[in-house]
């Protein structure tokens, strides 16, 4: 009797040391958080009319992907990211909750309010806009949020997005270029 239990307990621990070690792998393959890749597009840049009011605001439309390399889904709440020009901000974009799906990708559209009076009166818009004809700017933003694993396992997590856009008024073009992060 007593090599049976012996026998059993045997059994069972190394069945609990095959799943811990089965766990562990996965957490640190397949389960490892990744970053997400995000991009931001403007649009409709070939109907922007940019006016030197200081009290207009200028809307540009934007296209935000977000691809999810993850097997857990990300769902954040409300918040505002930023475009600073040479340390101004001087525009909101708002970023309305969304779920993104484990390993998918999402598109966003919101409206970049770009305050003119703010743009015009740093000192170099009109030196960039004159010789450079084209204004770099950065655009941050923090997403803060839930991470889902299985369903059930639910985690705070925060999304860092930095992309840096390279915005031509004179061709009407943009270019972008992100860097992204999430933290648990």
């Amino acid at each position: 009797m007593a090599s049976r239990r012996k026998t059993c307990c045997a059994v069972c621990c190394l069945f609990l040391i095959i799943i811990i070690v089965v766990i562990v792998a996965l957490a640190l393959t397949v389960f490892k958080i990744k970053d997400p890749i995000i991009s931001v597009h403007p649009l409709g840049l070939d109907h922007l009319k940019f006016s030197v009011d200081p009290n207009s605001i200028m809307n540009v439309e934007m296209l935000i992907t977000m691809v999810n390399l993850n097997y857990g889904s990300f769902k954040y709440v409300d918040s505002t990211g930023y475009v600073d020009y040479r340390g101004t901000t001087v525009a909101e974009i708002p970023m309305l909750s969304h779920y993104v799906p484990a390993r998918s990708t999402l598109n966003v559209t919101t409206v970049a309010k770009f305050k003119v009076g703010k743009l015009i009166q740093n000192p170099m818009f009109f030196p960039d806009f004159v010789t450079r004809k084209v204004l770099n700017m950065t655009s941050t933003a923090d997403l803060p949020g839930n991470v889902i694993v299985l369903k059930f396992i639910k985690l705070k997590a925060k999304a860092y997005s930095t992309c840096n856009i390279s915005l031509n008024l004179y061709d009407k073009t943009a270019d972008t270029n992100c860097i992204s992060h999430i933290k648990l």
